[in-house]
């Protein structure tokens, strides 16, 4: 079994507190994988249900060989966490992965009222594509090689099935 070989830290983006959560989970995902798009509804449904007991971790696992907004994504989302607004904009391309695009992304930054500049800028920097660089080398190490790859209490997670009563049976 795998283990996650990167240990959560101040760069990570995390909903909830991992030091006292019952169940600490860490997704590698693509926000253009339809399989995270799947997951993801579960996923904020398990955190928001059961907010003492998890914490949870995205990280960032763009496969640019299938999923050609997979990046462009990953750094709008990564630019958005520079304005305080990660999660929104992580949810709301995925709230809307079916549409996904450049021009979907511009729009995400609209409705979000981010400074277009400040993103646009940051999106450049070797900072925002260096965390998406360490997130996928991360994963790679800890034997990530698809999308969604989750691991819980650090240890790789072979029973996601899509079902939310996956997530359920961690808590027993």
């Amino acid at each position: 079994m795998s283990t996650l070989r990167i240990p959560i830290g101040p760069k990570d983006h995390v909903q909830g507190n991992p030091e006292t959560a019952k169940i600490v989970l860490v997704e590698y995902g693509d926000y253009q994988c339809p399989y995270c798009g799947h997951a993801f509804p579960l996923v904020k449904k398990f955190v928001e249900e059961y907010p003492d007991d998890v914490a949870f971790v995205f990280r960032n696992f763009p496969l640019t060989d299938s999923h050609e907004y997979a990046m462009s994504a990953a750094a709008i989302a990564e630019a958005s966490g520079n304005q305080g607004k990660f999660w929104e904009m992580h949810d709301l391309i995925y709230d809307n992965q079916d549409l996904l695009n450049e021009g979907l992304l511009k729009e995400c930054v609209k409705v979000l009222q981010l400074d277009v500049n400040k993103i646009e800028n940051d999106i450049s920097t070797s900072e925002i594509q260096d965390k998406i660089e360490a997130d996928f080398e991360g994963g790679v190490r800890s034997g990530v090689n698809g999308t969604p790859s989750f691991f819980v209490n650090d240890q790789k997670w072979e029973d996601y099935d899509g079902t939310y009563d996956c997530f359920i049976d961690l808590l027993s």
